[in-house]
């Protein structure tokens, strides 16, 4: 299966001395193009920062990250800004969408700061795929906490970026607007072919993805394949000693 970025030894530490404290502890790790994957993990297991290191967004203490065949590790920042502009796209919790802008303004904007014109029948598929067609004109105040994060998504796939990251893209949304967030996730991995990372505490949420890698201690500790909310539930809570109500999950899965 073809890989769209790779991890090979990946260190991340935190001062120095007695108080050291290590991230993520030798990670290997390959992430599969055209698929959906999530990762999960409890709170300060590393999880968010593998993804940012993944995406460039932070560096590496050592090893090594491979966005297809570009190496990341290492560029100096003109060029790794140039990379994460250029092939890579990220949907986070808080919407940042720009209040002056309407939908389709917002969704364009990071095409409109680089200077290149969006491919105009990749523009319609993507916003007929997130459900927009009829919202492009509205700001983002005149917009439900969806369907801002709809844009959100739009804006991250229009660009057809080689790879799109995703930091709890649902958090902020109720259980409804997160499943339709989800869903379009979903379809554009499967109608677009895109490739998707996401980070999230919630089982509903990891159900959606291809393969679920679990984090604990800084260390990739499993993996799971076509997953469904119980199944991952159940290995979270074995994470959490077995106690539904532990300070991570409550009895859904969800943060507490």
């Amino acid at each position: 299966m073809a890989v769209a970025a790779r991890a090979r030894q990946v260190v991340k530490a935190y001062g120095t001395g007695e108080t050291r404290v290590v991230a993520l502890d030798g990670v290997d790790v390959d992430i599969h193009r055209g698929r959906f994957t999530a990762i999960m993990g409890p709170s300060g297991s590393g999880k968010s920062t593998l993804m940012h290191c993944l995406a460039g967004l932070d560096t590496v203490s050592s090893g090594r990250i491979f966005l297809d065949e570009t190496e990341i590790t290492g560029l100096k920042d003109k060029k790794l800004t140039q990379l994460r502009r250029d092939r890579i796209g990220f949907i986070f919790q808080a919407f940042n969408l720009l209040p002056t802008l309407n939908a389709l303004e917002n969704i364009t904007l990071p095409m409109d700061i680089a200077g290149r014109r969006p491919d105009a029948q990749w523009l319609d598929q993507v916003v007929e795929t997130v459900g927009l067609s009829d919202r492009l004109g509205h700001r983002p105040t005149q917009l439900s906490g969806g369907q801002q994060q709809r844009v959100a998504v739009a804006r991250a796939l229009a660009a057809r970026p080689e790879i799109i990251f995703g930091d709890e893209p649902t958090g902020n949304l109720d259980s409804r607007a997160g499943a339709e967030v989800l869903g379009f996730l979903r379809r554009s991995v499967d109608e677009l072919g895109q490739t998707i990372v996401m980070v999230t505490h919630d089982p509903v949420a990891a159900s959606y993805a291809d393969r679920v890698l679990y984090l604990a201690d800084g260390r990739i500790v499993d993996e799971m394949f076509d997953p469904t909310a119980e199944r991952v539930l159940d290995r979270m809570l074995g994470f959490a000693g077995g106690h539904p109500q532990s300070p991570d999950f409550d009895a859904r899965g969800r943060t507490s």
